[in-house]
């Protein structure tokens, strides 16, 4: 990951956002477990005889946002609202909202972005405000707090803050939190540490909040080039999150960048039976370039370009440079 400027962050709020999303309803493990189209009819059904279900319309808020549908951002934000007029004291409406107005700053720019901000940031104020015990919502605040200036109400005093509220009422959220905090300052010892001390079973909430941080200290070390660590970071991501791509993607990735794509294409394959992703074909794709197989690269690329969700603006760009390159 690039290091960004403070008003560039805000694009990358909308993922951070999105990926918190609570999904605290009866709909939740069908999105979990991808089953897109179930939760589509299902939902439809419900909305029929019931037009305002909090459930239904933030699943179908979280439906969009699992699926990365930027075309229908402005449908999840409408949904989100319709939860809220209809249900204004309950939590998840107003997380939802967030979530959804996170992802469509992503998608929109960074002057967009900026015009989204102070709502986001409202919206998750308020569900944390409902429901104090709304941990999703607490991460994603903590992680707008993290990314955004201060001049749209951002900043690491706020996120301190916020840990310590959170401290009186939830211990392990406090120290997960703590530790978002260590790695924004570089504490990357602190942080690891926190993360592997909490126990494989809790809360879906704590579980996602561990995993993310463990992915992204594993990325950080990376992108540091410091491959001993990041190994050690992604073979824990791995052993304690067997169900998620990020261990041996993570492991692959830490393989790619020291020039050892043979091996790291074997970890691909494995992450691609976990969950085939666009960026996981991309990464690939450079491999086989990188041992000058021209035909699998190019097979390859054209897989990533067809996936969907699709690869984000570079990476598109790059993959698309790269197949007119190697097909002359």
């Amino acid at each position: 990951m690039l290091r960004a400027s403070p008003l560039a962050t805000l694009t990358v709020l909308g993922l951070l956002c999105a990926a918190q999303a609570a999904c605290a309803h009866e709909y939740a493990p069908m999105i979990r477990a991808k089953k897109y189209a179930e939760v589509e009819r299902a939902t439809g059904i419900r909305l029929g005889t019931e037009p305002h279900n909090a459930d239904a319309l933030v699943a179908r808020v979280d439906l969009i946002l699992s699926q990365a549908q930027d075309s229908r951002y402005d449908d999840a934000v409408t949904l989100a609202e319709q939860c809220i007029s209809a249900h204004p004291q309950q939590s998840e409406c107003h997380e939802a909202l967030g979530n959804a107005l996170g992802a469509k700053a992503k998608s929109s720019g960074i002057v967009s972005a900026i015009g989204y901000a102070s709502r986001i940031r409202d919206a998750f104020q308020k569900a944390v405000a409902l429901d104090p015990g709304n941990l999703d919502a607490r991460f994603s605040l903590l992680q707008y707090y993290l990314q955004a200036p201060g001049i749209v109400g951002g900043g690491k005093d706020h996120a301190q803050e916020l840990v310590a509220q959170t401290a009186r009422l939830h211990g392990s959220a406090a120290r997960l939190m703590q530790a978002r905090l260590d790695l924004a300052d570089g504490a990357y010892a602190k942080a690891e540490a926190a993360a592997l001390s909490l126990p494989t079973l809790g809360s879906q909430s704590l579980l996602d909040s561990q995993k993310e941080l463990l992915i992204r200290l594993g990325s950080k070390y990376v992108q540091d080039k410091q491959y001993a660590d990041s190994q050690r970071v992604f073979e824990a991501l791995a052993s304690r999150f067997a169900d998620s791509e990020w261990g041996p993607y993570g492991l692959a990735r830490t393989l790619q960048e020291q020039g050892k794509a043979r091996e790291a294409i074997a970890l691909f394959e494995k992450a691609l039976t976990i969950e085939p992703v666009a960026h996981i074909h991309y990464r690939m794709a450079q491999c086989w370039q990188a041992l000058s197989d021209k035909s699998k690269a190019v097979a390859a690329y054209e897989k990533a370009l067809d996936f969907k969700p699709a690869l984000n603006k570079k990476q598109r760009a790059d993959a698309q440079d790269q197949l007119r390159n190697l097909k002359g």
